[in-house]
C-alpha cells in the first residue's frame, strides 16, 4: 500500500509533535515547517499528498498559504484550527480547503477525516496486513483476535494493546509506552485506568484458553509470550 505524506503548517510545537506522532502510528510519513518565512518552498520540496493547516500562524496566515498552495495543487487540505466561528469555516473552504476541524479534536476523529480524503482524491483501497504471533492473528481491520475455532471482539484500548505487543513479542512495554499510545492526551490519565483494560483483556483471553499470554515484569510494565 503507498505510504501517504502528510504536511502540516502548524507553529504550536505540542500540537505538531502530537498530531505527527500519532500519524506516524497509522504509517503516515510526516513533516512540518521549519522556517515560516519559507513555508511554500518547504511544502513543494516535501512533495505531500495531504496537507493539515492552521489559520493563525506566524507571518502570513493559513488563508494566505491555502490559497497559494491551491493555486499550484489540488492535494486536500484541512484547516485545524481553535477558531470555530463559520466565518473562519467559509473563508477556509473558499481558499480551497476540503475540510475543516477545530481544537480540540479527537486524533482518531483526525485520522478518518484524512482518510476518507485520500480514499476519494487518489481512490485507494487500504489494505489490512493482520498480525501474526505463533498461532494467533490479529485482525487489524476488524479488530478480532483469531485462536483456533475462535474469534474475540477486541475494544479499542484492547486491540491497541494486543498491536503493540504483536509488533514486538516479547518485548517488556512500560506502562508509560501504553498509556502515551492509547491515550494521547495532555490530560492526567490514571495509572489505574490501563490496570483495568489489562485486566479485561486478560479475561477475555483466559475465556478461550490463553492464560498468561500477556505476562507482568514487576514494576515495569508488560511483555507477550505464549507459553501452553
Amino acid at each position: 500500500m503507498k505510504e501517504f505524506r502528510i504536511f502540516i503548517i502548524e507553529d504550536d510545537e505540542v500540537i505538531f509533535k502530537a498530531i505527527k506522532k500519532y500519524l506516524e502510528s497509522w504509517n503516515f510519513i510526516v513533516s512540518g515547517v521549519k522556517d515560516f518565512e519559507n513555508v511554500f518552498d518547504e511544502f513543494i520540496n516535501f512533495k505531500a499528498d495531504l496537507l493539515l493547516i492552521d489559520i493563525s500562524l506566524p507571518f502570513f496566515n493559513g488563508y494566505h498559504w491555502c490559497e497559494k498552495i491551491r493555486s499550484i495543487s489540488k492535494i486536500p487540505i484541512i484547516f485545524i484550527s481553535s477558531a470555530s466561528i463559520n466565518l473562519n469555516k467559509i473563508m477556509a473552504m473558499n481558499m480551497g480547503a476540503d475540510d475543516y476541524i477545530t481544537k480540540p479534536f479527537d486524533l482518531d476523529l483526525l485520522v478518518a477525516k484524512i482518510k476518507a480524503l485520500l480514499r476519494r482524491t487518489y481512490e485507494y483501497v487500504e489494505v489490512y496486513d493482520n498480525l501474526i504471533y505463533q498461532d494467533l492473528s490479529l485482525d487489524r481491520e476488524k479488530m478480532t483476535l483469531k485462536y483456533n475455532e475462535y474469534e474475540i471482539a477486541l475494544s479499542k484500548n484492547e486491540f491497541m494493546i494486543l498491536e503493540m505487543m504483536f509488533k514486538s513479542p516479547r518485548k517488556v512495554f512500560k506502562r508509560e509506552e501504553f498509556m502515551d499510545k492509547i491515550w494521547q492526551t495532555d490530560e492526567f490519565i490514571d495509572d489505574n485506568t490501563l490496570t483495568v483494560n489489562i485486566m479485561r483483556l486478560r479475561k477475555k483471553l483466559e475465556e478461550i484458553g490463553l492464560r498468561n499470554l500477556i505476562k507482568t515484569k514487576k514494576k515495569v510494565g508488560y511483555y507477550l509470550e505464549r507459553s501452553e
